[in-house]
């Protein structure tokens, strides 16, 4: 309901009286109770009927009850209604006009029947109807929450109020209706199966996957069936996010996707499921299953079977590299179990693994707490689970927090928005025009007048001041205040313009000289210079999503975009880099654009006619009924509410300065047009003097004597990495004899020393020297201190001394940790790395007492 709000509110004007969708959902704060319940999805689809003043409850009642019973054809016997505690109408429709029985209506509270959008905003009563599967259960001591008798499929709510910030309910201007039925919940009762999961929306999924794990679901255990429930239902959720341009990433929306797949890897995993032989999908599982879901949603969107190859290609790329994380977390795990173990053994305790540590496994790299929790029984090692369930609470808290700072009540602008028009914006086609002061503003209060040197916020009844929308920043200029005869009397300089409840225009700036009251007449005047820079960087913007289209690809989307006086950025969902000739290629189609003279055209239409010519939407974008679309014709159609050139020359010329990626499957291009490219231009022509003068060469030059230099300081560092080998290899063998034996029934040659600054390469290489020196069986232990600050660490043991069961990396990470440090790597050969220089000594010492322990018990 949220697009509607400004309606139910009064705020705009209805388009229509009524209005029937079919919304796409995703739900993740509760993302845990999927599978574990019957009903609990990610992703689901709600089908409505809104209202706006037109009908109400009478009419809302009766034609849900007449979809449910004739054209649902659901037993009217099966069907329970429950209503707000209060609502004697609602309670008499149902019972006197629709004929529902009094023991099948339950009068409930308002945590459960009073609907509310958020803490403020539209809300009001509401009515659910409840499917009952076990109606020879009666009428008596009846829980419509009893997730295994009842399923509650429709919830009219009758939005007539608006609770406000002190919680109090002020009657809306007009009673509307916003209805919900869930589309999976229908689909189970129709197909008369035990949960949403097992309808045809998402069972072919799970059987898919079941398949490839060879396990049959209808025989599978209970914990087995909640994992196959994850992965279809996710996957259901994933396919269509990243084909509605949701890319996985760290941040928003992407971070929603990522952390949804990282759930199903992890429960495929635990099944076992394994892909089918192909090359092209590199082990990954995740795009196998999907193409199920794509199949599926064939003939409801066919949109999704057009990106099918680039959402296979993300699953695909975000799997693998979430198995590298994960194995990742093994190691982690693996490090963690012998740091609770060493600690319980110095303080006597039983080893635990607290549970800070098993969230972080959890949280960061995605690693199951019941492995976790297995894998530290397996060494004897207990959970803190009670740490983790407050790891847990307090980031679902967050998550919370994070979700109600939505605030669907119309905020700080209220009370303003009833006194003041909308600000009308002449400034397509004029850059000054006279307007009068409307509103003043100090730190967010009104004013009446306010003098010079103050910083301010202005609402004028007109500007010609562009707010910041669309990616392009707001304009810059002055305002000006005029008395007798044109004296200049204040002046009010504006560095920033922000739109704040869809039309009022705020004119953030500082008094320059003089005072400005409400009700003045100002001369509003913008930046002419600034202004031309902003239009050239947005129709250069316009031609560079035009020329990504056309020579890399359709699906291109725009992800992000600012038109700034400096420069332009774009941000595009694309999955590879961008190659310098592919750049190459697009300046110079962009430039051909330019210089072609190709004379812009800006309309205002129907909503519906703009796309079916072929205008471009950005995605997420509010659009009314009317849109402004701005063509360059041939080149680019686009719904655009920004300022632009009049003719392409007026740009000039187009320079791409950087191509980067900013997320995973999101890429940004910066570039300049116009005067930005000259500065641009300016700048590294000094800058190329500058380095010309410092290397004594031509510019021409520069390329070859930087190659030239750069190639010396390899050969010098590979020279100085040489001798620092050599002179390491000379310390080992100065330091060989004095290796002593260990052992009764087998003497292994044991040498633990320090080589004082040797670095880090050069401490492995004298290792590699000893061991060959000293001859199988052997165990070398080295360590020195490079830098301040740094420890290095090495280990390498000969084949017979593995085979004992003693392995280098194993050994060295308790030692490095004496140093406040860690490491690890293969049996026979492992490095670490430490914080403190200062107690190499002991642990060393350490270490040889260690390495002779060991070895004499193995040797005894």
């Amino acid at each position: 309901m949220l697009p509607f709000k400004p309606i139910f509110l009064g705020k705009i004007p209805r388009q229509v009286p009524r209005a029937t969708t079919a919304q796409r959902c995703i739900r993740t704060n509760d993302v845990e109770n999927v599978g574990r319940t019957a009903r609990h999805h990610t992703f689901f689809e709600m089908l409505g009927n809104f209202s706006f003043g037109d009908y109400f409850k009478k009419e809302a009642i009766q034609w849900s009850w007449e979809l449910s019973t004739k054209e649902f054809q659901l037993a009217p016997e099966r069907l329970w209604i429950s209503v707000y505690e209060d609502d004697d109408e609602a309670f008499e429709i149902w019972h006197k006009e629709v004929g529902v029985p009094v023991d099948h209506i339950k009068r409930m509270g308002a945590d459960d029947n009073f609907w509310m959008s958020g803490a403020t905003g539209p809300c009001g009563p509401c009515s659910e109807i409840y499917y009952d599967f076990h109606p020879e259960r009666g009428t008596a001591d009846v829980d419509l929450g009893d997730d295994t008798r009842f399923i509650e499929f429709y919830n009219l709510v009758f939005m007539e109020y608006n609770k406000k910030d002190d919680g109090t309910l002020e009657p809306l201007k007009q009673k509307n209706i916003d209805t919900g039925l869930g589309l999976e919940r229908m689909a189970r009762i129709l197909q008369k199966v035990p949960n949403n999961y097992e309808t045809d929306l998402i069972y072919p999924i799970i059987e898919k996957a079941s398949a490839l794990a060879n396990i049959s679901y209808p025989l599978a255990d209970e914990q087995t069936k909640l994992k196959l429930k994850v992965v279809g239902d996710h996957l259901r959720a994933i396919v269509y996010l990243i084909s509605d341009g949701v890319l996985p990433s760290n941040i928003g929306r992407g971070y929603v996707v990522r952390r949804l797949i990282r759930r199903v890897v992890r429960a495929g995993r635990s099944l076992g499921i394994k892909g089918e032989r192909r090359d092209d999908l590199e082990g990954a599982v995740l795009p196998i299953i999907a193409e199920k879901v794509i199949e599926l949603s064939t003939h409801i969107d066919p949109d999704v079977k057009i990106k099918a190859p680039r959402i296979l290609e993300e699953l695909k790329k975000e799997e693998l590299n979430f198995v590298q994380t994960l194995e990742r977390g093994e190691t982690l795990l693996e490090k963690m179990l012998v740091d609770a173990s060493s600690n319980a053994e110095k303080s006597g305790t039983v080893p635990c693994l607290s549970g800070k540590d098993a969230f972080l496994l959890y949280d960061t790299f995605g690693f199951p707490v019941e492995l976790t929790t297995e894998i530290a029984e397996e060494q004897g090692v207990t959970v803190d689970m009670n740490g983790f369930d407050i790891e847990m609470e307090n980031q679902r808290r967050l998550s919370r927090a994070a979700h109600n700072v939505v605030k669907l009540a119309v905020e700080d602008g209220t009370n303003l928005m009833n006194n003041i028009n909308k600000t009308e914006f002449v400034g397509y086609d004029t850059l000054s025009t006279q307007a009068v002061v409307e509103s003043l503003m100090v730190n967010g209060s009104p004013v009446i007048q306010v003098s010079e040197g103050n910083d301010i916020e202005v609402l004028l009844n007109k500007t010609p001041f562009y707010a910041e929308s669309g990616g392009q920043i707001g304009d810059h200029g002055f305002l000006y205040v005029t008395g007798g005869e044109k004296q200049q009397t204040a002046v009010v300089e504006i560095k920033d313009v922000q739109k704040s409840l869809g039309d009022l225009f705020i004119h953030k700036g500082t008094i320059k000289e003089g005072v400005l009251e409400v009700g003045r007449e100002v001369e509003a005047a913008v930046d002419a210079k600034l202004r031309q820079r902003a239009k050239v960087h947005h129709t250069a913007t316009h031609l560079l999503q035009a020329a990504l289209k056309k020579l890399i690809s359709q699906e291109i989307s725009q992800a992000g975009s600012l038109v700034a006086f400096d420069r332009l950025r774009f941000d595009f969902n694309y999955g590879h880099a961008v190659t310098d000739a592919q750049l190459e290629d697009i300046e110079q189609l962009i430039n051909g654009w330019i210089e072609a003279s190709t004379s812009l055209k800006t309309k205002v239409m129907p909503l519906n006619d703009a796309k079916e010519a072929g205008a471009i939407a950005m995605f997420g974008e509010k659009y009314g009924e009317q849109v402004r679309v701005v063509e360059v014709p041939g080149v680019s159609m686009e719904l655009c509410g920004g300022t632009h050139v009049s003719n392409t020359s007026e740009i000039r010329v187009f320079k791409i300065i950087s191509e980067q990626g900013i997320a995973s499957g999101v890429r940004r291009i910066e570039a300049v047009a116009g005067e930005a490219f000259i500065e641009y231009i300016n700048v590294r022509e000094s800058q190329m003097k500058n380095l010309c003068s410092m290397l004594k060469v031509k510019a021409e030059e520069v390329t070859t004597r930087v190659e030239k230099l750069l190639e010396e300081l390899r050969m010098s560092r590979t020279e100085v990495a040489n001798l620092r080998t050599k002179a390491a290899e000379y310390k080992a063998l100065m330091i060989s004899n004095k290796a002593f034996e260990v052992g009764t029934s087998q003497k292994i040659r044991v040498l633990v020393e320090s080589l004082d600054d040797v670095d880090a390469d050069s401490l492995k290489a004298a290792a590699e020297n000893l061991i060959d020196t000293l001859q199988d069986p052997a165990a070398v232990i080295l360590g020195s201190c490079p830098d301040e600050g740094k420890v290095s660490l090495v280990a390498a043991f000969t084949p017979a001394v593995v085979d004992l069961g003693i392995q280098a990396g194993k050994f060295i990470g308790p030692i490095a940790k004496l140093c406040g440090g860690g490491g690890g790597g293969r049996p026979n050969f492992a490095q670490a790395g430490g914080r403190k220089p200062e107690n190499l000594p002991s642990a060393l010492e350490q270490a040889r007492e260690d390495i002779i322990s060991i070895l004499s018990q193995k040797t005894s």
